[in-house]
């Protein structure tokens, strides 16, 4: 796990900071959390609840799917405006670190921490680059990482914590979000009872975020992607609704290529000078 992770992450007990002891890590009050083989480490010392973290089928469809390329354009959009960044970079909600390691290869002096409730996806994540650390942690509650310890936040189609971006990110830091926009998949939804996106995403967006944070830029990314029936089914598989399988009973339908929108929303926000609350 690279040190600049490893100085940013606190006990998830205590708060106190973390060093490397052999192989794992350990606070001043001897709080040890093990490194896993596949090289995250898992701060929880509490479950999770069901439905929450991606299942190994969810993963394995995410790194086929994504790995095909499908959505390259949007992460090369999110690694544009990361342009320039140093430091530290949080991915919160990071699931396999496919869009960490693409912004982390354009920026030669920052290093990543990939933050997911899903071990199994961090598995994948902690291999994706070599300035990549992982760390199992629930979005939630109050994270293990030191305040201002960041100066750049990514959050892809994940949980949105305000406080905790804010928290962490140093004044002046940035925040970039990326969500559906209305229509995405939609060729799908002749099979599939996908989720609706929120057509008022935008505006509940920056109203969630208005407390500490300052709109900056919003980009659209639309494009039409060719999907064999595999990937078209990886589309569906690798998101929530994966979590709803009374929804995918006509999966199995998907016989022939299709023709699929993809609709991105990248906003990007300025962390905002106000006080919150002290934690690690």
């Amino acid at each position: 796990m690279p040190l600049p992770v490893v100085e940013a992450l606190r006990c998830s007990v205590c708060g106190e900071p973390v060093a490397r002891d052999g192989s794992g890590l350990r606070c001043p009050r001897r709080h040890t959390f093990d490194l896993a083989k596949q090289g995250y480490v898992n701060l929880l010392h509490a479950g999770v609840p069901a439905g929450t973290a991606d299942t190994a089928e969810m993963v394995a469809a995410r790194v086929e799917f994504l790995g095909a390329g499908h959505y390259a354009a949007m992460a090369d959009l999110v690694a544009d405006q990361a342009a320039g960044t140093r430091g530290l970079v949080v991915d919160a909600g990071a699931g396999t670190g496919y869009y960490l390691a693409r912004v982390l290869d354009g920026l030669p002096d920052a290093t990543g921490l990939a933050l997911d409730v899903s071990a199994l996806a961090l598995r994948r994540a902690a291999k994706a680059h070599p300035r990549i650390g992982a760390a199992v942690w629930n979005l939630w509650e109050p994270w293990p990482v030191a305040t201002g310890s960041a100066t750049l936040m990514l959050n892809v189609f994940a949980p949105r914590n305000g406080a905790e971006f804010h928290r962490v990110l140093a004044p002046g830091g940035r925040l970039i979000v990326v969500s559906p926009l209305p229509g995405h998949l939609r060729e799908l939804a002749a099979v599939v009872d996908l989720l609706e996106v929120d057509e008022r995403k935008d505006e509940r967006l920056d109203a969630a975020l208005s407390a500490y944070f300052e709109p900056e830029q919003r980009f659209e990314q639309r494009e039409t992607r060719t999907l064999s029936p595999d990937d078209a089914r990886r589309a569906v598989l690798m998101g929530p609704n994966a979590h709803h399988p009374a929804r995918l009973t006509r999966l199995g339908e998907l016989t022939g290529s299709v023709d699929v929108t993809t609709a991105f929303l990248v906003s990007v926000y300025r962390r905002k000078d106000v006080t919150t609350p002290t934690a690690p």
